[in-house]
């Protein structure tokens, strides 16, 4: 299994036509974690392309994770599953899918709490804005997102309109994970827009 601490920069993709080319300039770019997100497309579908991107992430010795769906993330011999509040119990995407990398979102202090004792290898904090990729969910903000950093014993990775000139902010009150959406999926140029994020990142953490 991938060590999950030692990546800074996550991306979530939903599925698009040219999705093979989109994650390979965003992994040549500096993105060392990818997921597949996609809330509209059905399990077949999500299958297909998966099993693309899957040989990419292998190329490039990057963690691939699929979003909700322990079944598919096994089907595609993806490397993990990342779970939402209203998805299967954590302890159960373990029991089936033991080997797996499984991350939690978490966007209050209730959830962060009940974090700290599931068998998790990282957790998610955010938005820190509103964003529109988590339709109706208010921001939670930069002070929850530092809270979760501090006392959750795993790696916990920031969501939320994530940008370059947001990361010095950031690592400055101990955040250290970002997850990105929108800055890369928006862009015209993805691998210049993880080029950007990446360095950022490693400036910032002296890395």
């Amino acid at each position: 299994m991938f060590d999950i601490t030692s990546r800074n920069l996550y991306l979530c993709a939903p599925l698009r036509d040219d999705l093979a080319d989109f994650v390979v300039s965003a992994l040549k770019g500096g993105v060392d974690v990818l997921q597949i997100r996609d809330k509209t497309a059905d399990a077949k579908t999500i299958i297909q392309y998966s099993r693309e991107i899957r040989k990419i992430t292998k190329d490039f010795g990057v963690p691939f994770i699929i979003n909700d769906r322990p079944d598919i993330a096994i089907e595609v011999e993806a490397d993990g599953v990342h779970l939402g509040q209203e998805d299967i119990p954590v302890s159960l995407a373990r029991k089936i899918f033991p080997e797996a990398i499984i991350g939690l979102s978490t966007h209050g202090d209730k959830e962060l709490k009940a974090s700290l004792s599931e068998d998790v290898d990282y957790i998610s904090a955010g938005p820190i804005v509103p964003t529109p990729t988590k339709p109706g969910r208010p921001g939670v903000g930069q002070t929850y997102a530092d809270k979760a950093s501090k006392l959750s014993p795993k790696p916990v990775f920031v969501t939320g309109g994530i940008q370059p000139s947001q990361i010095n902010d950031l690592v400055s009150v101990g955040i250290r994970h970002f997850v990105v959406v929108r800055y890369l999926t928006l862009s015209e140029d993805p691998y210049k827009a993880a080029r950007l994020l990446r360095e950022a990142i490693n400036q910032a953490l002296g890395i």
